[in-house]
């Protein structure tokens, strides 16, 4: 078929009309034809155009067949091709078909009728009852069920199940929020610990006894760590750790609160240099920051007494640990949001910096210590002596000026030390302080008016108190012998008698005043409190032991305090080492005032110190050695013993003096065990140099007079 043109057809005018439903001049083509677009407007379901119906029935009623043109039968038999015709213009003729005109676009209207021109609408002939089929019945389909109450079903539900989210998500982002959003944080965090800087320790010229240096601490966040044997096996040389121990610290594990453990100090106080090979190594979850070292410049100087820190800087011996709470500042953290390992960018950080510790400012003088150290060391090696101690305290403050101990250690390999080298023996010694108890018994005596410092006794040889005989080294044959006398030769036996007129509850009394019994305080853990024996538990023997100071426990720190007693005109003052404490900001802080109190009148007190002088003054005096050109020493030498696991060792040889003995300034307390010796022979040499050093450091003047004429036997 011929391509229809777009174009509308025109008329010879070139108008673009088509014919006019009344014209039917104005198509050459018969009406019978069926053609056109008005014969296609006209064309029946049946296959029949109007033209064709009027022409059957003006053939008498039947429509006839539409004939069709043989070449046209033979190119289709379809019963569709006469509309297929109309569509195509009504164009049917050999001659258009051979020489089709050129098609133009033109409607063709169907001409209205009149009514009466309308034909009858056909009607089906009647088809006889006999030939009519069967009418089959209609099955009805199953009823279902009813779709509104589904609808309605499904509807409830719906709204049940977003009812449900909705107040889901409503406890969700308003009440378990601060929950959940907690939890989605500490997940990213990550915590480091910022160590703060311990406090230094000062002598009291403000020279460094131990201060912190600037080191590295290694840590490790196990969270991070694939394979910690491997780790461990890395860091194990560098760090001086067994590889064990290292892997057990940075195994993954829980910590109570149920988050991953993400950090653990693998070693503090790490040197920098360490610590750049460590970072060197790049181990993954292992990693190095600031931190410091405890140093102690003096090495091996007032270790005992300073004592030292573990790796994570908190004191367990000495000062380090007695003001441990003092000195260690508060630990500040820096937490921060963390993804792969690393800090993110404008997430959460927050930083809490550390707070510094204060430092302590002793009473110490660091040469004084030098120099109290040295000379013990050299005494106790030249006779073989196992320990030893020396106490130097100033009058009238009971400052300690040096606390010195033997055998002592180095701080900075304390770990290679024996822990009985670490003791102060000053604190922890304790002994039956033996001869040099018998000042307390004298100074009871003359302060409860017992006797008077005109006093004189006969004194025998020996005494026996229940199974125990005491005796006298110098015998006085039972002659009358002055207070003076009795001090000089240490007699047992007049220091008997003066204890059995005194009494032994007044003579507890006076050792509890005088400070024996308890800890002075001083500053240090584990400080020994003696031990006195009570008097409803003394035995015959007790009455004539107690007062030569046997049946006794004491430590050189309460002797030497008892001694400052005397010298500070019979006011008892608890010895101190701490001077100051300084704030981080520069504050200083005096720490509070120590114990005092009143044991002996000043009168007392200056009659004692005179009877003491005989000790060192009198010929053939157990304390001769203790003397000192152009100084007036008062002091008492004396000889104990200890008690180690149950065992008696005896050998505790101990002089205690006060120099100048007219206004003294300084008192010093020295008790060594040794093999062999009193008092006098080893403890009273040392203290003469201590105290001659002692008395020219601090550039005292000699005394104006000399020491009295004592006179042993009065006649």
């Amino acid at each position: 078929m011929p391509p229809r043109s777009e174009e509308p057809r025109r008329d010879a005018k070139g108008s673009r009309r088509g014919p006019s439903r009344t014209d039917s001049s104005a198509d050459p083509r018969p009406a019978e034809s069926g053609g056109g677009i008005s014969g296609a407007r006209a064309y029946t379901p049946r296959g029949r155009s109007i033209g064709e119906q009027r022409l059957g029935d003006a053939r008498g009623g039947r429509a006839e067949p539409r004939r069709t043109p043989r070449g046209d039968r033979g190119r289709s038999g379809d019963p569709f091709r006469p509309a297929l015709q109309v569509l195509s213009g009504g164009r049917a003729s050999a001659a258009r078909r051979a020489n089709p005109p050129r098609r133009t676009s033109v409607v063709r209207t169907v001409p209205r009728r009149s009514p009466a021109e309308e034909p009858p609408p056909r009607r089906r002939p009647p088809r006889s009852t006999s030939a009519r089929p069967t009418r089959r019945r209609r099955l009805r389909p199953p009823r279902l069920a009813d779709p509104g109450r589904r609808l309605r079903l499904g509807t409830a539900l719906a709204l049940t199940l977003f009812t449900v989210i909705g107040i889901r998500l409503v406890v969700l982002q308003v009440v378990e929020n601060p929950d959940y959003a907690g939890a989605g944080i500490e997940d990213r965090l990550r915590n480091v610990i910022l160590p703060a800087p311990r406090g230094s320790i000062y002598d009291r010229d403000g020279e460094v006894l131990a201060h912190s240096v600037e080191a590295r601490y290694v840590f490790a966040d196990p969270s991070q760590i694939d394979d910690p044997v491997t780790t461990a096996q890395a860091l194990s040389e560098p760090l001086g750790i067994p590889a064990a121990e290292l892997a057990e610290k940075m195994r993954k594990r829980k910590q109570p609160n149920g988050y991953e453990l993400e950090f653990v100090y693998l070693k503090r106080g790490v040197d920098i240099d360490v610590a750049e090979q460590i970072e060197d190594l790049e181990l993954k979850g292992v990693d190095t920051r600031r931190d410091e070292g405890r140093e102690v410049p003096g090495g091996g100087l007032a270790a005992n007494l300073i004592g030292f820190t573990s790796d994570d800087m908190v004191g367990l011996e000495g000062l380090e640990a007695g003001y441990d709470k003092v000195l260690a500042g508060k630990d500040g953290k820096e937490r921060y949001e963390a993804g792969w390992g690393a800090q993110i960018p404008g997430g959460f950080s927050e930083t809490t910096e550390a707070k510094p510790g204060s430092s302590l400012c002793l009473t110490l003088d660091r040469d004084l210590q030098y120099m109290v150290q040295a000379k013990l060391a050299e005494a106790m090696e030249a006779v073989n002596g196992s320990t030893a101690t020396a106490v130097v305290l100033e009058v009238g403050t009971s400052e300690v000026l040096a606390q010195a101990s033997y055998p002592t250690y180095d701080v900075a390999n304390w770990r290679d030390s024996d822990p009985a080298d670490r003791d102060d023996v000053a604190t922890g010694f304790v002994v039956e302080p033996g001869s040099v108890h018998k000042a307390i018994t004298f100074g009871a005596a003359l302060q409860e008016g017992v006797i008077t410092p005109d006093t004189t006794l006969p004194v025998p040889n020996t005494v026996r108190l229940g199974d125990t005989t005491f005796k006298d080294t110098t015998k006085a044959d039972g002659r009358r012998m002055s207070l003076a006398g009795m001090m000089a030769y240490s007699s047992n036996v007049g220091t008997i008698a003066i204890a059995d007129q005194l009494g032994p509850d007044r003579l507890i009394d006076y050792q509890k005043r005088f400070g024996l019994g308890e800890p002075t305080g001083v500053g240090l853990l584990g400080e020994a409190s003696g031990g006195l024996l009570p008097a409803d538990q003394w035995s015959d023997s007790s009455h004539g032991s107690v007062p030569i100071g046997h049946s006794v426990d004491a430590t050189a720190i309460q002797m030497a305090a008892a001694y400052a007693t005397i010298a500070n005109d019979g006011t008892y003052v608890a010895p101190r080492l701490v001077k100051e404490i300084i704030r981080p900001q520069g504050e200083r802080i005096t720490p509070e005032a120590p114990t005092t109190r009143e044991v002996l009148t000043p009168e007392t007190a200056a009659e004692l110190r005179t009877i003491l002088e005989a000790v060192t003054t009198v010929d053939g005096a157990t304390g001769q050695a203790a003397a000192i050109s152009g100084y007036r020493v008062a002091g008492k030498s004396g000889t104990g013993l200890r008690w180690v696991d149950g065992q008696k060792q005896p050998g505790v040889a101990s002089f205690i003096g006060m120099a100048p003995a007219e206004k003294p300034r300084y008192v010093i307390a020295v008790f060594a065990q040794t093999p062999g010796g009193g008092g006098g022979d080893i403890a009273a040499p040392v203290f003469a140099d201590m105290m001659r050093f002692t008395l020219q450091h601090y550039r005292v003047p000699q005394s104006p007079s000399p020491p009295p004429n004592f006179v042993v036997f009065p006649r």
